[in-house]
């Protein structure tokens, strides 16, 4: 009987959560649709309190406070091999690399 008694309870609780979920997940797709007018302001306010609200990230300043214009760097994606021999050919192109095959020698 107890057995019976938790199972009802699981199945209502499970119903309950998944019928929240569903409700949630609806809301949530409605409000993402909706289009919320601005209050009484025209496109060039608007854009105005835009770039006065808008900060900028400090690494993208100079050292005087104003933004740069240089183009930034863009990662590439490479194989482990290609980044292992261009790690090698760099430690080898070093000054301490030379150092050690003289220690060796």
């Amino acid at each position: 009987m107890l057995h019976l008694i938790y199972i009802v309870a699981f199945t209502i609780i499970a119903f309950l959560a998944v019928s929240n979920l569903i409700r949630s997940l609806i809301t949530v797709s409605m409000d993402s649709q909706r289009r919320y007018p601005h209050r009484g302001t025209s496109p060039t306010e608007r854009d105005l309190k835009w770039n006065s609200q808008k900060t900028i990230h400090p690494e993208l300043l100079d050292e005087r406070g104003n933004p740069i214009n240089e183009p930034l760097l863009v990662m590439r994606s490479v194989t482990v091999e290609d980044a292992r021999q261009q790690l090698d050919a760099i430690y080898k192109a070093s000054p301490s690399a030379s150092k050690e095959k003289e220690e060796d020698s």
